[in-house]
């Protein structure tokens, strides 16, 4: 059959598209939709309205049965150091006057403030006394914040992985809206835009899974975790959870990558990041609040769980978070770096492949990355 003048004419648009973005234009992304749909990274699943894990329902223990045994046996034990962590003090100065240097200041359980490119950039920010709807009860920080709400930089994107309340803070976000030299863009799950604006936050973008934006010259996809969302007893699952791929654009002199995990048990979906994206200079992945397993297990990964995904992930560096400030679940809170160094030794991992920073600490990363 021959073929028509306007078939030739399309095809020699799309090629000479395809060629002008990589030679003069804006270099292609990666990955791409395609590479993320052949990665089996899609939009998350849902049944009658209420989102759902890629590999099925968690399995849901007895909430009574765990609080229970926790009140008879007296859980969490006080940790061997009686709650006197480590406390370091940030230059909050040189990291207000950073624009070049990538850094990542862990302020406390899944907060930190990671400068990239020029970009300040703070995950699930939760300064607030308590991680709970209420001023007078539930879980209490144990350790102050690293970084105090009036020490940080201009915050540019701040990235919301979940709805739980010691990930998303109420009285933080409305700081953080406040703050001198506007808004920064908040990055939320599906969902969770409309509770944003009930708290007249409107510098807002919600994602689905393998969803992509562009925020001051920096590249973000949210994509899967396998959690669960709720704020109270009625809304279990109605807004989605996830984590978040940062890079650096194509042309970036100084390419950059990371994986911020933010909450998530053990399942496939670490093989299918490392899959679509090829490996990162930087995981932040959580290796506290996962005792006891036959609770905890399906949501929050356990330190060997999280040195799993770090391989899963292809990472070259990874810093443990999610513990050491809240306590959440039945381990003690200083166990969790303990147990990650069993894991990473276990695993025949460097030293500092994957570790844990003081409270406050800043850690200068590395510029000379290959990037992803």
């Amino acid at each position: 059959m021959p073929i028509r003048p306007s078939a030739l004419l399309c095809g020699f648009s799309l090629l000479c598209a395809a060629t002008c973005a990589s030679a003069g234009g804006e270099p292609p992304l990666a990955p791409s939709p395609e590479q993320l749909a052949a990665s089996d990274i899609h939009h998350a699943p849902r049944t009658d309205g209420h989102f759902e894990n890629n590999d099925g329902p968690l399995a849901r223990g007895s909430v009574w049965k765990w609080r229970w045994n926790a009140f008879i046996n007296r859980l969490p034990p006080p940790p061997a150091n009686n709650y006197q962590f480590p406390i370091d003090h940030p230059d909050v100065a040189a990291l207000k006057a950073n624009h070049t240097r990538n850094t990542l200041t862990w302020i406390g359980h899944a907060s930190a403030l990671l400068q990239i490119n020029g970009v300040n950039i703070l995950t699930d920010p939760v300064f607030s006394e308590r991680a709970s709807p209420f001023s007078f009860i539930g879980p209490k920080r144990k350790v102050a914040p690293g970084l105090a709400l009036d020490q940080l930089p201009h915050i540019d994107v701040v990235l919301i992985s979940h709805s739980h309340y010691d990930h998303l803070d109420t009285a933080s976000v409305q700081a953080l809206n406040q703050q001198v030299g506007g808004p920064p863009r908040f990055l939320v799950p599906l969902g969770i835009k409309q509770w944003m604006a009930d708290k007249g936050i409107d510098n807002v973008e919600e994602l689905d899974w393998s969803d992509h934006t562009r925020v001051s010259g920096l590249d973000f996809w949210f994509v899967p975790a396998t959690h669960w969302s709720a704020r109270s007893l009625g809304d279990r699952n109605d807004t989605l959870w996830g984590g978040w791929a940062v890079k650096t654009p194509p042309a970036a002199a100084q390419p950059f990558s990371l994986y911020f995990a933010g909450d998530t048990g053990y399942s496939n979906d670490s093989k299918r990041i490392g899959k679509a994206f090829g490996g990162f200079d930087l995981a932040l992945i959580p290796i506290g609040a996962y005792a006891p397993r036959w609770f905890m297990g399906p949501q929050h990964v356990d330190p060997g769980e999280a040195v799993k995904v770090f391989q899963d992930i292809g990472a070259k560096k990874a810093i443990g978070i999610h513990w050491g400030t809240f306590e959440l679940t039945d381990e003690p809170l200083d166990e969790p770096p303990k147990k990650l160094l069993e894991a990473t030794k276990a695993a025949g991992l460097a030293d500092d492949a994957f570790t844990v920073l003081h409270h406050g600490q800043t850690l200068p990363l590395d510029s000379n990355a290959s990037g992803h």
